[in-house]
């Protein structure tokens, strides 16, 4: 069959979000002997007391979900020891890291949702106080939102000489429009299907890591999304643009937005997944759903959905409602080529890469939201598995993966091309 694919498919379809942050991927090295290093967590029911052993420069606290927990991030201080017992109120254990040489952070996991109350710094700056309030999932969800609430270290006036107060005025530029569109490459003619792949994570948002060798998710899927590219690009057969080509972030609505900006016939975000049990391995290919298919995959949409989420505040709120009815035909429309595509690239990709035996999972996943634009997430495997990790970062299994999916993309478009053209035939 002669291929001849052109934008009308398309135009028939048109008409129609720092996990978290691990903690122990934060955890380094503690200068010792530092001061600010913490003496203790004392813990009486619902009221918190941290103590140092050194004056402090501040400290901010917020809360995250899934799991619950509260973060204190403290300025000027170090890891110390200390131990904890749990007691009759709402925290459950207590944890500690060090985000870098001047901040340590407190953590503290929640038997229960509650809010934090009566913030308060000790007028020596040597120890931080507050109380947990318990309230209910809705109200815990919306104060997670509102991000940090700070504790400012009291000045020493006495201390420190009297300083003239000056002000300075400085214009403020305008707000910026928004992440620049990639460039799309492969076939010159515009009327060829255009396929964006995204490569999950990225700068400050390392995604999953391996324990044993430090792979991290965000550049084994860079690397596994370029040789994607240039496989396309060689084909000769669609256009194809990266939503990044370097190691910096996106929150979720600027990936599947720029593939809306560009028209895109198809949207790959490509991840590698990650799991407590190192014997997890294979790829698996996720399609929207608000009903997750099974538990597996409401805890992957928990984890990857947090993605923009960083220190607590939600960097990718939207206004907007998107409850029309032509939008909802739309993006069921959009549902079902996504759920046909993913077994087709398991069809087409399974003598390349080792899949799962349940490799079609749904669930609610932000990055795949676009109403109007066919959209899978590929986890391509386990880095958290000795051999997927092997695999995912080796040079032979990118190139493998990139040959799997690449075959797959050029038989959805040479079906909707054969479709297309038996309508008009008839």
């Amino acid at each position: 069959m002669k291929i001849g694919w052109t934008a009308n498919g398309r135009a028939l379809h048109k008409q129609r979000m720092f996990q978290s942050l691990a903690l122990a991927g934060m955890i380094i090295a503690a200068a010792p002997g530092s001061a600010g290093g913490i003496a203790g967590v004392d813990v009486r029911d619902d009221d918190v007391v941290v103590r140092f052993d050194g004056r402090i420069d501040g400290a901010s606290a917020f809360l995250l979900d899934a799991p619950r927990r509260v973060a204190l991030d403290i300025d000027g201080a170090q890891m110390g020891r200390f131990q904890f017992a749990p007691g009759k109120g709402s925290i459950a254990a207590v944890r500690q890291g060090q985000l870098n040489s001047g901040t340590a952070r407190v953590v503290l996991d929640l038997s229960s949702p509650a809010t934090l109350g009566n913030l308060q710094m000790a007028p020596d700056g040597k120890s931080l106080s507050f109380s947990l309030q318990g309230v209910s999932d809705t109200r815990f969800r919306s104060e997670v939102g509102k991000g940090r609430t700070r504790f400012d270290a009291p000045v020493d006036m006495a201390a420190r000489p009297q300083k003239r107060i000056h002000s300075i005025t400085v214009p403020i530029p305008a707000a910026a429009r928004g992440v620049a569109l990639p460039a799309v490459e492969g076939a010159h003619d515009g009327a060829r299907p255009l396929v964006v792949i995204d490569a999950g994570h990225g700068g400050h948002d390392p995604g999953a890591i391996n324990k044993d060798n430090g792979k991290r998710e965000k550049d084994v899927t860079l690397a596994i999304a370029q040789a994607i590219r240039d496989q396309l690009v060689k084909s000769g057969r669609v256009r194809v643009a990266l939503t990044r080509d370097d190691d910096k972030f996106l929150v979720l609505q600027e990936r599947y937005g720029i593939a809306r900006k560009l028209g895109a016939d198809l949207f790959i975000s490509i991840h590698a997944d990650a799991a407590e049990n190192t014997e997890a391995h294979g790829a698996t290919v996720y399609t929207l759903s608000e009903t997750a298919s099974d538990r597996e995959a409401a805890r992957l949409a928990a984890r990857e959905n947090k993605a923009d989420i960083i220190n607590g505040v939600n960097l990718g709120g939207q206004s907007g409602d998107v409850s029309s009815i032509l939008i909802d035909l739309t993006q069921r429309e959009s549902m079902n080529i996504s759920a046909s595509f993913a077994r087709l690239l398991q069809r087409e990709a399974a003598p390349y890469v080792p899949f799962r035996s349940a490799y079609h999972r749904f669930a609610s996943l932000m990055v795949l939201k676009a109403p109007d634009t066919p959209s899978i997430l590929f986890e391509t495997g386990y880095i958290s598995n000795e051999a997927d990790s092997a695999f995912l970062s080796s040079r032979d299994g990118q190139q493998k993966i990139a040959r799997g999916v690449a075959r797959a993309i050029e038989v959805h478009f040479a079906r909707k091309l054969a479709m297309r053209d038996g309508t008009a035939g008839g």
